[in-house]
């Protein structure tokens, strides 16, 4: 392990700002566990909320006693008064003991009515033909994505619900008369936000070509419009249109593969429509409509303002635009995609859904009309057990405050969103400077070959009582510019461990990238930037970001969010939860390349990072 070797303290004109560090709350609002529960029956999926004319928040979910696609799944309604600290007994719209109901979403029309859209099982179909080998028999017995899609309706707020459902006519696309049964039993199923627009009412849908390796095989989108549901008090007299045109609903782009679903829509202030979603490919999908949804241009992948590519799984990624016409975007920031297990199989990733990121997005003209620029991501939420997966999530806005549900199909939760986390991401495109916020060292050139350590915090300690620890969900972040002569590897640019290897380090890597190593003399771990983020000969800006709630390791290099490009498929790490904090000897040795240092004792967000890039040296 390469230490740089201790040298005393010159006198020099030095800026440190120490900081008294209290404790920190161990409860981080990001982590899940900290929001507030939506009650269920054991499975619970799809917690959407609308807003009530009397102030109460209704809740609609997909609930039942055992797992997803399991008998007894049905669509309840709940109502909050107290944004979602208490909520009523749940109201059936469909019963446990009759065929599966599953996927609702909600829309609020102006009289005040509430529908509920969902899949219904009506003729109590037991199995479909699947593929083989994923289905050995040739048959899946899972059967809450066919069928009917329907709605029922309330007229007092969700306390009760019409007895009569109502069937909604799909036109037949490419893909149904494709499916095992030519378009006669129809695969789908929706996530979607309904929404309101030009006097119409629109409800997303998920054409399914087919069950087999990764349960549905092929998949696009489409949108059910209904010209009078805003104005007609009649169900019976609602009227039905399928879009788009023609028989190809939204796929993925050209060479993508067979599967695009789950398709979230927003209204954009110029009456566009942008529709994003999720693929097998790596990245999500988008489209944008210039007709009300008639027509939709070539499907792209989803891309940063810089033009970068975002990186998804598979797995529900959606957008919202908010009252103030800003936008925000729930995403994973990872580019999941199918793993091919032979020449024949393959598996499709729907994993690694935690943490969840947000980008933000303004609208900016373009030829065609009103597009969406998105900003660099921040961690919204998060597990601290990996393997967790929180999605199928609805934004609240209530009274100046964001709040998001979320479920993991056992819990179902909301939470408040930090709303300068989302000014932040906002604003990201024009704010420059450093924030005082934590800072403690501020050093400016021309830096000494060392310079005392700070009191940084610890990560972790042990609980009140004596047994087990107390995990502080403590942080810190390198805030540095240097002037590299070469790329080579073991450059030494930040060192704070003992002989021993115990505290941190910033140090070049092949690969023409820099790494961040932590060591608190039980456990190591280290995570470097992307290949190929090295610059020599200028200035280069590098901020490392070790955020100890979800314990992950972002580097964000000349004002860009490392996501692994192309080359991997996380940009950012994990580190242990076990490490109790970065703290290494007295001294901070820096390279001579160094020019400016901040060291702060929490993680930065990353637009924080990118305002100080856009600050300069």
């Amino acid at each position: 392990m390469a230490c740089v070797k201790p040298r005393s303290f010159p006198s020099c004109s030095l800026a440190l700002a120490f900081l008294s560090l209290a404790p920190a709350q161990s409860l981080d609002p990001r982590n899940i566990t900290s929001g507030l529960v939506i009650p269920d029956e054991g499975y619970s999926d799809q917690p959407y909320v609308v807003k009530m004319d009397d102030g109460a928040w209704l809740c609609v979910m997909t609930t039942g006693p055992a797992v997803e696609g399991a008998g007894g799944q049905h669509v309840v309604a709940r109502r909050s008064m107290d944004r979602g600290r208490t909520w009523s007994e749940a109201v059936d719209v469909e019963p446990s003991s009759g065929p599966e109901a599953s996927y609702a979403v909600p829309l609020k029309v102006p009289s005040g009515r509430i529908y509920v859209f969902y899949n219904h099982n009506t003729d109590r179909v037991r199995q479909v033909i699947a593929d083989r080998p994923a289905y050995p028999d040739g048959y899946c017995r899972r059967v809450d994505s066919l069928g009917h899609f329907v709605f029922k309706y309330s007229d007092d707020g969700g306390r009760t619900w019409s007895s009569h459902r109502y069937d909604i006519p799909m036109r037949d696309f490419e893909i149904d008369r494709r499916n095992p049964y030519g378009g006669r039993l129809k695969f789908f199923w929706n996530v979607g936000r309904a929404f309101s627009f030009q006097g119409a009412g629109f409800v997303p849908i998920h054409k399914v070509g087919g069950f087999g390796e990764g349960f549905f095989t092929s998949s696009e989108g489409a949108l059910l419009r209904s010209g009078n549901i805003l104005t007609e008090s009649d169900p019976s007299r609602l009227r039905w249109q399928t879009l788009p045109d023609g028989d190809i609903g939204l796929r993925a782009p050209p060479g993508g593969g067979p599967v695009a679903e789950e398709q979230s829509v927003s209204v954009l202030s110029d009456g566009s429509l942008f529709c994003v979603y999720r693929t097998i490919d790596g990245h999500a999908a988008y489209s944008y409509s210039r007709d009300s949804g008639r027509t939709w241009d070539t499907p792209r992948y989803m891309r940063f303002a810089d033009g970068r590519l975002m990186k998804h799984p598979r797995a529900a990624n959606f957008a919202w635009r908010c009252e103030n016409g800003k936008y925000l975007y729930w995403f994973h920031n990872h580019g999941g995609r199918f793993i091919r297990e032979s020449a024949r199989r393959r598996t499709i990733a729907y994993e690694d859904r935690n943490p969840v990121w947000l980008a933000g997005g303004v609208e900016a003209n373009s030829p065609q009309g009103k597009v969406i620029r998105w900003s660099q991501p921040e961690i919204a939420l998060y597990d601290d057990d990996p393997v967790v997966r929180m999605s199928y999530p609805d934004l609240v806005e209530d009274a100046g405050k964001y709040f998001v549900t979320e479920t993991q199909k056992e819990v179902a939760r909301i939470h408040e969103l930090d709303k300068t986390l989302l000014e932040g991401l906002w604003n990201q495109f024009e704010a420059a400077g450093a924030s005082r916020a934590g800072l403690l060292v501020d050093l400016k050139a021309p830096a000494p070959a060392a310079i005392p350590a700070p009191q940084f915090p610890a990560f972790i300690k042990r609980a009140a009582g004596g047994n087990g620890r107390e995990d502080l969900r403590a942080g810190f972040s390198i805030d540095l510019w240097v002037r590299l002569e070469s790329a080579a590897p073991g450059q030494v640019l930040l060192d704070n461990r003992t002989p021993e290897g115990k505290g941190f380090a910033l140090q070049t890597a092949p690969g023409n990238r820099v790494e961040l190593i932590l060591n608190d003399g039980r456990t190591e771990n280290r995570w470097a930037a992307d290949p190929g983020t090295l610059a020599v000969g200028r200035p280069l800006h590098i901020a490392a970001i070790a955020d100890g709630g979800p314990k992950i390791i972002s580097f964000v290099i000349d004002g860009r969010f490392c996501d692994g490009g192309a080359s991997r498929q996380f940009g950012w790490g994990r580190f242990s939860p076990n490490l109790q904090g970065a703290a290494g000897g007295p001294e901070i040795r820096l390279s001579p390349a160094a020019l400016r240092l901040r060291l702060y004792g929490r993680a930065l967000r990353t637009s924080e990072a990118i305002a100080s890039y856009r600050a300069g040296s």
